[in-house]
């Protein structure tokens, strides 16, 4: 499983369906789609949302990302995320 880290905005009218049924059903989705949500937080500033997850690909990420959108009216980029010290390994000096 890859981790995602997924940042959402609500829009005018996403912000009027707030509610701890939406979070689940948010939750199905990415199961659905074959992931899990690590976490799940509430932002102020940029962004309004911050979604850990992990999902078998970039693929399934991309079907949830727009899968919320087309439900919630909520708008996600989604981008893949490795731990730093995977990180290090990868790209950094030994």
């Amino acid at each position: 499983m890859t981790t995602f880290v997924m940042t959402g905005r609500y829009s005018a009218e996403a912000v009027k369906g707030i509610s701890s049924g939406r979070t689940a059903k948010a939750g199905k989705i990415v199961q659905q789609c074959g992931g899990r949500i690590v976490e799940v937080y509430a932002t102020m500033g940029r962004n309004d949302l911050l979604v850990i997850a992990e999902f078998p690909g970039v693929g399934e990420a991309m079907k949830a990302s727009v899968a919320f959108n087309k439900e919630f009216g909520i708008a996600f980029s989604t981008v893949p995320a490795l731990p730093v010290k995977e990180f290090d390994k990868l790209v950094g000096r030994k």
